[in-house]
């Protein structure tokens, strides 16, 4: 584990192996048994991997979430941690000393469940006894690891012994993994990439690996190529945006001492993969040795432990240049000469592993043909089975043994090409409009950061058809002195490349958009922040752009007087509209606070928003527990406040704000 070049950790498998078992010991004596779930929330680190294995020898489960850094926002991150470790239901939560206590205020126990602290380096000399269940890895859930996207909307993924056997098989025979192979990382290790790719695999294969921290990585990119280059590795795994942000943002003078010759494979894969992106890494480094083939390309995800697709281990991923026109009006993708006019470039994620199949379906359930655009289905020996304690999500998501992705894309050749989420697709006038096409040209303008722009459909009531809206984070907070300037030179762009004029840019200063875990913009979490911050976007029409969010929404004066109140609201709560319009929303629902209502509005009009639970009476005279965030819309006298709230539980027997005196 590097930290900077005088603070690095090393240890061999064997020494390990004996942490793994120390802390193996430790958790046990915390009362961690065979089948019981363990939450680790620990800084990336030996300490951290020690801590999984170790679980994992007492045949418990356990699962990593996201340790809190400078970059997180800290009411989003407790909310979520609030509804993934009540899903979790687990019998210990690990932390350390640093974890703050405000953040662990949020943690939900299981019955028994306890939260400890854990010290890095505390190791025990007693050696546990292993249970008999390890012996038997069929079927067994060996961990939970969490589909990417918004912490508070991730999936828990329930993966057997089985099924990660079996896919770092597979994986290991498709790279064509040896002795010789050094690998390097500094992906986290909640995501799959971190946790699959570059923790099981050299675990299982006796890799040697060379790991570094997501934040050190992002305050020092440049480390990446430095690290490679030392220490002479073979294999990396990265998310598409990385090529483009080491392209840009490390300066020549910085590596031009670096060797990437030994780099045989830097492997693109968690989203659609860029032509562009790719261009510009390889052009940016090929001077300092790195192989015309090396940057290769995979789809992976979760719910098959990790890769479904990977492209050819000798070549590199394979291009196709397709007409724009048939793409965007028929679904159909024509094959062009390389540059033509109107022409679109798409980067193969290459065939499928041993074990994997896909089709491509339309959204009337027909099968597809090659070289049609559908939504991806997979079927393979590595799937999961369900997500964890969610029956309801995981009906939804396996059909007849086949896990529907959620993502398009079209199969050429045997080989797939991914396009985006289905869910995304902006349809304007009949046209379909892939976001990632209008965020690409987005963030290439030079005030744009690196892929911080999102791009999404609103339906416009008036012209019956979507609108594409735009939002991107500019590099500094200088730049929005030139917005002008930069909204019309990327307005032209979309409609030179796109043929199709956007709605609305925004300009925003930059952490401004919504990320997920797993560093990349949160589209649908930013689109809700974006309505709501901007009425004017919503209009007339913003009753049904309400109506589409999953949750209970009413929006209100600020004296609490009611004058929207959505079909969810309606479910939930069961006053219908009519009823509740133009009543106060806390005399309606008897609001029982966590504290006092003055203090929640003052923190309120000091930040804009204010998160937490509370206690409301429905229609029937039942009481349920909600997680609510109220926005602040001062721009909208009638709806100042936005309130949003996630239906959490019955209310217990015990008032939760009752005092023990």
């Amino acid at each position: 584990m590097w930290h900077q070049d005088d603070d690095v950790e090393t240890v061999t498998f064997g020494e390990f192996i004996q942490r793994a078992k120390s802390q193996a010991a430790n958790l046990h004596s915390e009362g961690l048994r065979a089948g019981d779930t363990v939450i680790l929330i620990l800084p990336q680190s030996i300490h951290l991997m020690a801590a999984f294995a170790g679980a994992m020898l007492l045949g418990a489960v356990p699962t990593i979430l996201a340790y809190p850094n400078f970059k997180a926002d800290p009411i989003k991150y407790s909310s979520g941690l609030s509804g993934v470790s009540q899903i979790l239901n687990a019998r210990l939560l690990v932390v350390d000393k640093e974890f703050p206590d405000e953040l662990a205020a949020h943690l939900v126990m299981g019955p028994g469940g306890r939260l400890i602290h854990t010290v890095a380096g505390a190791l025990s000399s007693a050696e546990p006894s292993l249970p008999a269940v390890w012996l038997r890895p069929e079927g067994f859930c060996a961990f939970i690891q969490h589909s990417a996207g918004t912490t508070g909307l991730q999936k828990g993924v329930a993966l057997s012994n089985a099924s990660v056997l079996t896919q770092l098989d597979h994986l290991a025979s498709a790279l064509e993994i040896s002795e010789r192979d050094r690998l390097y990382s500094w992906l986290p290790l909640y995501h799959d990439m971190g946790l699959i790719a570059c923790f099981m695999l050299p675990l299982v294969y006796h890799l040697p690996i060379v790991m570094q921290s997501p934040i050190d990585w992002v305050l020092r990119p440049g480390t990446m190529l430095q690290l490679i280059s030392e220490y002479r590795c073979t294999l990396a795994w990265i998310p598409n945006f990385a090529l483009q942000f080491l392209a840009r943002r490390v300066r020549p003078a910085d590596v031009r001492d670096y060797d990437l010759s030994t780099l045989r494979g830097l492997i693109n894969c968690s989203e659609p993969i860029r032509a562009r992106s790719v261009e510009e890494f390889q052009t940016a480094y090929t001077p300092l040795g790195l192989k015309p083939d090396a940057v290769k390309s995979s789809y992976a995800m979760a719910e098959n432990v990790f890769a479904v697709t990977q492209s050819d281990a000798h070549a590199e991923a394979r291009r196709l240049w397709v007409a724009a026109h048939d793409l965007w009006e028929e679904h159909v993708v024509k094959p062009v000469s390389e540059n033509s006019e109107g022409s679109l470039c798409f980067v193969s994620s290459g065939r499928c592993l041993a074990g994997s199949r896909v089709r491509i379906i339309a959204s009337d359930g027909r099968d597809l043909s090659d070289g049609h655009v559908g939504e991806i289905l997979i079927q393979s020996d590595s799937l999961f089975d369900g997500y964890y304690n969610r029956p309801d999500l995981t009906a939804k998501a396996l059909k007849d043994g086949w896990y529907w992705s959620g993502d398009l894309g079209f199969l050429f050749e045997e080989e797939l090409y991914v396009i985006g989420r289905k869910n995304d697709m902006i349809i304007v006038a009949g046209k379909n409009v892939y976001p990632q096409d209008v965020e690409e040209i987005a963030w290439n303008h030079p005030a744009i950061h690196d892929g911080r722009a999102v791009a999404f459909g609103l339906y416009n009531p008036e012209l019956g058809t979507e609108d594409i809206i735009v939002v991107a984070e500019t590099e500094t907070a200088e730049d929005l002195n030139d917005a002008r300037e930069i909204e019309l030179a990327v307005r032209n762009a979309i409609v030179a490349e796109v043929d199709v004029a956007p709605r609305a840019i925004y300009l925003k200063p930059p952490k401004w958009i919504v990320k997920s875990t797993a560093g990349k913009p949160a589209r649908s979490t930013t689109r809700e922040k974006l309505l709501i911050e901007h009425p004017e976007l919503i209009g007339r029409g913003h009753e049904y752009v309400f109506e589409l969010v999953t949750e209970s929404v009413m929006t209100r004066s600020l004296e609490g007087r009611i004058n929207f109140w959505n079909r969810r609201a309606e479910e939930l709560y069961g006053w219908t509209k009519d009823e509740a319009i133009g009543q106060i929303s806390h005399n309606l629902l008897q609001t029982q606070f966590p504290q006092p209502l003055a203090e929640i509005d003052s923190e309120l009009v000091q930040k804009g928003r204010w998160e937490g639970e509370l206690v409301h009476v429905t229609r029937n005279g039942g009481r349920v527990v909600v997680k609510s965030r109220w926005i602040l819309n001062p721009k909208r006298e009638a709806g100042a406040v936005v309130e949003i709230n996630t239906y959490s539980s019955e209310f217990p027997e015990r008032d939760p704000y009752e005092s023990d005196s």
